[in-house]
């Protein structure tokens, strides 16, 4: 599939949040760098698991034994877990890889474990915890929180001490925000993490082709977020794509000029426009 007809499909996937297919689109994100991905095949061989399991369940199963059966099956038989030994390999992130590997990230995991759930008629959401991806299932007894790399349910006491990094130690502080931060994620936001960590990869390493790609999705999933559109036009420049960077990077400016990014990005500008005077593209 060309560029073009790659992000007119995702496009079509997360147009209506109501019905956004979360695996079909985060799976779709790995055709950036598997241009010739077999995706309903993929889908297909997602589902062929579920049905293995749905098959075993017997119809009184209730959503304990069916929590305990998926587990069971998800981390053992087939062995998913996390890839620590190379967490930062763009692969973590792309549904194909992980689900040939079993070895993802906890957001991929989790989205893989998220759809057999639901399959099977469990009650599973995703929570976006910070640093570490987790899983909220409702049980009859109250919500249980899961890892998503091993299937542990963790504690309170576990969960604080996850966030204790990212929150101030203030005066309960960090049981308050645990609270606010154990909602679940919707569909757009499960996608828009995925490609947000990415992101990240790409930049740190440089790859700049990939880093615009992700940032032409980012901007198709969040439209309106400006900072998006600013991050795609550094990207064209990277790629000495001239236009289309001064044309992000000047509506960046027009929307917001009085960011306090505001000086950096029209250094940018300055710079483009003066490559583009002497011939640049």
């Amino acid at each position: 599939m060309t560029m073009t007809r790659v992000l007119d499909y995702f496009t079509s996937l997360v147009a209506d949040d109501d019905s956004l297919p979360v695996t079909e689109a985060a799976l779709s994100l790995a055709q950036d760098a598997y241009p010739d991905l077999d995706l309903q095949g993929t889908l297909a061989e997602l589902d062929a698991l579920a049905m293995r399991l749905r098959k075993r369940l017997p119809d009184e199963a209730d959503l304990k034994d069916r929590i305990a059966a998926l587990n069971a099956f998800f981390f053992r038989e087939l062995g998913f877990s996390c890839n620590r030994n190379d967490y930062y390999d763009p692969d973590n992130s792309h549904l194909n890889a992980v689900l040939k590997r079993r070895l993802g990230i906890p957001i991929s995991l989790a989205v893989l474990y998220l759809e057999i759930a639901e399959q099977i008629g469990l009650p599973v959401r995703g929570v976006s915890f910070p640093g570490h991806f987790l899983l909220r299932a409702t049980l009859p007894d109250g919500d249980v929180m899961i890892d998503p790399t091993n299937g542990h349910s963790l504690s309170e006491s576990e969960m604080v001490e996850m966030l204790e990094p990212y929150v101030a130690r203030a005066s309960g502080a960090v049981d308050s925000a645990l609270r606010a931060l154990l909602q679940p994620a919707t569909s757009r936001e499960i996608v828009a993490r995925m490609l947000r960590n990415l992101k990240g990869i790409y930049l740190q390493t440089e790859r700049w082709q990939r880093l615009l790609a992700v940032q032409q999705r980012l901007v198709i999933l969040l439209p309106g977020q400006l900072d998006e559109i600013r991050d795609r036009g550094f990207a064209y420049a990277r790629l000495d794509y001239l236009r289309p960077a001064l044309e992000d990077l000047e509506l960046y400016l027009g929307e917001r000029p009085d960011a306090e990014d505001a000086t950096v990005v029209e250094s940018q500008v300055a710079e483009l426009r003066e490559r583009m005077q002497r011939g640049g593209d």
